[in-house]
């Protein structure tokens, strides 16, 4: 059953007013069964002054493009009602009209473009109007008796309004509805949703709780769960046997996704989810539509099923049902857009947005972690709508047709140009080592500041950890996550790379960065020291990039990494002969693999700093003290002895590598491999050559 949230002494504190909407606005978007993400609107009329002073009656609507969970006054419209109630008097109006005449009745020109359904919400005499995506609702919506069902229910206390698309005609029908049934407390638009209202705010929001809980206390008398979707056909594969298989087959569903447009992948296996993948009737139910019209843009009209026995555990076997079935959903989303499309409409990425596994789950892409999870959440909706219906009587859906004009329809699609504009590493994965240092952590900045998702390995994970928890404060949840690796461990690599997978899908960018330094005469260094340098700056770099090397060949959507050296690899550095070398070898293992990487789009590019002393774990050592002994000068001596060495009198900081670093990983450099830039300020003696 649905909560009361409404707290009276909170209640009681918000100002009147645009602030109690936002009050009520919040609560029903907190309950995603309520009210889905993005979806759903809400409205209040009152009387305010106008900028000549007078006093006007105005409703206030949630504007186009924000969610009722988060949404503050800012993102609500204010318009002039004297103006919108003529056009009730009107037999048609086209969405273009419509949309061009509620921007002349705005109060204030710099508010949010008013909802879709706005007139709505004006046509009804009511102060306080709410219009909602309950499950339950919709579950009664979605049964092919859902109409008889509904008297049952509610008597005639209900409007039923057959499926119209948003805007002026459904408004004026629902406005209808209610005018000749003085009886009517509530709306039920089929296929679609619930509209009720209220005298108050505190009574609108309890009548929408109440009106939802009749029907679900319905539902749920005639649910057998044994019974649902047709019964169980597959059992669940344990969280070892489902995370194996997907660490395997993840980097492959990317690749086939991002043919268009890179994606990001997350993974659902929640009971709900389990259950409706698992059972007889999920391939045929899947397959019938969306349950809302709200889905449409980030679920598409339907999902790819994949017809897959989980007791065979065969990852090839996964592997080539996925590739097919990706291949098959292209074709089939081409054809549909073909058979329906307008003049003028752009086809989207055809891949599908939720892939369903059985035994493992749900697979969901979008342009981030973020949107992914909102694919996921909406058909989270769906299963619910769908158990509810099922349980009623047959699940209908949205004719292809109307699924089409929804999914392409120019004012939902105008809710998706509110968003920012993509920057230069949106869609993309980067794989930091030593991301909790000097280098790795500036890099992780910008890199997430330019739009990137960022994998920050490092042996000291509690530093890793905590910058990630700030990173993802400033950026948003799960911009960023933290994985323990100690560069020179086989299985600690590859299992960094397995949390990689399975939280974003896959890997684009690798920045080889870990490492140490040490400093000895050659005569005194020892094989210790020695294996030291090469364990962690050759066989460290080897193993990392040999491993995304992989991940990036089975995603075959190319990829970008970047090492970072050092000026002593091209130059002889005194009393460093074992880092010098391991500098040098680590650098032409770059060039090898970039040789390697060309022809499957893998570019490898190095930085070479030199002496970057700031937030630097190396240079807080016995590096510092021995750099220093080799010059013959005081330790606090070398930032101003680096400083005279080079010929632009400079210092070098983390951020002037984070900068070569992402330049080289960028579209900038799409055509570079196998190239270097140092960045030391130009000292003489390192000149490339």
């Amino acid at each position: 059953m649905v909560a009361n949230l409404w707290e009276t002494e909170k209640a009681k504190a918000v100002k009147s007013g645009l602030d109690e909407l936002v009050y009520r606005s919040n609560l029903l978007g907190t309950d995603r069964a309520v009210a889905n993400w993005g979806g759903g609107n809400t409205s209040m009329k009152t009387i305010e002054t106008d900028f000549r002073g007078r006093e006007v009656e105005v409703m206030w609507v949630k504007g186009s493009g924000s969610d009722l969970a988060t949404m503050k006054a800012k993102n609500f419209t204010g318009l002039r009602m004297d103006d919108i109630r003529p056009l009730y008097e009107r037999d048609e109006m086209s969405d273009e009209a419509m949309v061009a005449y509620l921007v002349n009745c705005m109060i204030d020109s710099k508010h949010p473009r008013a909802s879709i359904e706005t007139l709505l919400h004006a046509f009804l005499p009511f102060k306080h109007v709410d219009h909602t995506h309950p499950d339950a609702i919709i579950s009664l919506c979605c049964a092919h008796n859902g109409k008889e069902l509904a008297k049952e229910i509610y008597g005639d206390r209900f409007v039923w309004v057959p499926y119209v698309r948003p805007g002026f005609t459904l408004s004026k029908m629902i406005a209808e509805g209610v005018r000749n049934n003085p009886k009517a407390e509530l709306v039920l638009m089929e296929k679609h949703g619930l509209v009720t209202w209220g005298e108050t705010s505190e009574e609108s929001y309890l009548k929408t709780l109440a009106i939802i809980n009749e029907a679900e206390s319905f539902i749920e008398a005639r649910v057998k769960e044994s019974d649902l979707y047709g019964g169980a056909k597959y059992e669940s594969l344990s969280e070892v046997e489902r995370n194996d298989l997907l660490a395997q087959v993840l980097p492959i569903v990317r690749g086939a996704v991002s043919a268009e447009k890179k994606m990001i992948l997350t993974v659902d296996s929640a009971a709900d989810v389990l259950q409706f993948v698992n059972s007889k009737d999920a391939a045929v139910l899947s397959q019938v539509g969306a349950a809302c019209p709200d889905h449409l843009v980030h679920t598409k009209m339907k999902p790819l099923y994949i017809d897959w026995n989980p007791n065979s555990r065969d990852a090839s076997t996964l592997t080539d049902a996925l590739k097919a079935g990706i291949a098959a959903y292209k074709e089939e989303y081409k054809a549909y857009f073909d058979r329906n499309k307008n003049e003028g409409d752009v086809i989207f990425e055809t891949a599908p947005r939720v892939i369903l596994i059985p035994g493992i789950g749900m697979i969901n892409t979008g342009k981030s972690w973020a949107m992914a999870q909102v694919s996921g959440a909406l058909y989270h909706r769906a299963i619910s709508v769908m158990r509810g219906a099922t349980a009623l009587g047959t699940f209908v859906s949205l004719s292809e047709n109307e699924s089409y004009n929804v999914e392409y329809w120019p004012l939902e699609l105008y809710k998706l140009t509110l968003a920012p504009a993509e920057a230069e590493f949106s869609r993309k994965i980067a794989f930091i080592t030593g991301g909790a240092g000097g280098i790795g952590s500036v890099t992780a900045r910008q890199l997430l500041k330019e739009g990137a998702h960022v994998v920050l390995a490092d042996l000291n994970l509690e530093g890793a950890q905590k910058l990630a928890a700030e990173l993802n404060e400033q950026y948003g949840d799960n911009r960023a996550i933290a994985v323990k690796m100690d560069v020179t461990k086989e299985e600690e690599v590859e299992a960094a790379y397995r949390d990689s997978i399975l939280t974003y899908g896959g890997i684009d960018i690798i920045v080889n960065n870990a490492g140490l330094a040490t400093s000895s005469p050659f005569d005194e260094t020892s094989l210790k020291e020695w294996n030291l340098n090469m364990n962690v700056l050759n066989t460290g770099y080897f193993l990392v990039a040999r491993e995304a090397f992989k991940i990036m060949k089975k995603q075959n959507v190319g990829g970008s990494m970047v090492f970072v050296g050092s000026k002593n690899s091209i130059y002889a550095g005194k009393n460093a002969s074992a880092y010098s070398t391991a500098k040098a070898a680590e650098i032409h293992l770059a060039r090898c693999i970039a040789a390697e990487g060309g022809e499957y789009g893998i570019r490898v590019n190095s930085v070479l700093p030199d002496a970057v002393l700031q937030g630097s774990a190396i240079w807080n050592s016995s590096w510092r003290n021995e750099r220093a002994a080799a010059y013959g000068i005081e330790p606090d001596q070398l930032e101003e002895h680096y400083r005279k060495r080079t010929t632009l009198l400079v210092n070098i900081f983390p951020k002037d590598i984070a900068e070569a670093i992402v330049y080289f990983a960028s579209s900038k450099a799409d055509k570079t491999t196998g190239c270097m830039i140092t960045v030391d300020g130009g000292v003489p003696a390192a000149f490339t050559r």
